[in-house]
């Protein structure tokens, strides 16, 4: 049996997809069908710095709609930012 792939939105190219829907629901489903296991790897490392940055608490409601309005800036509309004041670590 042959691994699926999918044209990745984020990345621009066929790439291999993702075993399952990442969440449940209708976002689940579209990033199941048009993001590769690569990109969303890419979205959940933004995700985690975002979260950090802003120290987010995972408890609370708000925070679900930040994750939903994340994943469609960064994996389908390509406008998502660093949070304000962020400085990446320097790679040695």
């Amino acid at each position: 049996m042959s691994q699926r792939t999918v044209m990745c939105v984020k990345l621009k190219k066929e790439l291999p997809a993702l075993e399952a829907p990442p969440i449940p629901g209708p976002v689940g489903k579209k990033v199941y069908e048009q993001v590769s296991a690569e990109g969303w790897k890419l979205f959940e490392e933004h995700f985690i710095m975002v979260t950090n940055e802003n120290r987010l608490d995972l408890m609370d409601d708000s925070t679900n709609q930040i994750f939903f309005d994340q994943i469609e800036q960064f994996l389908f509309q390509d406008t998502a930012k660093p949070p304000s004041g962020y400085v990446p670590v320097a790679e040695s």
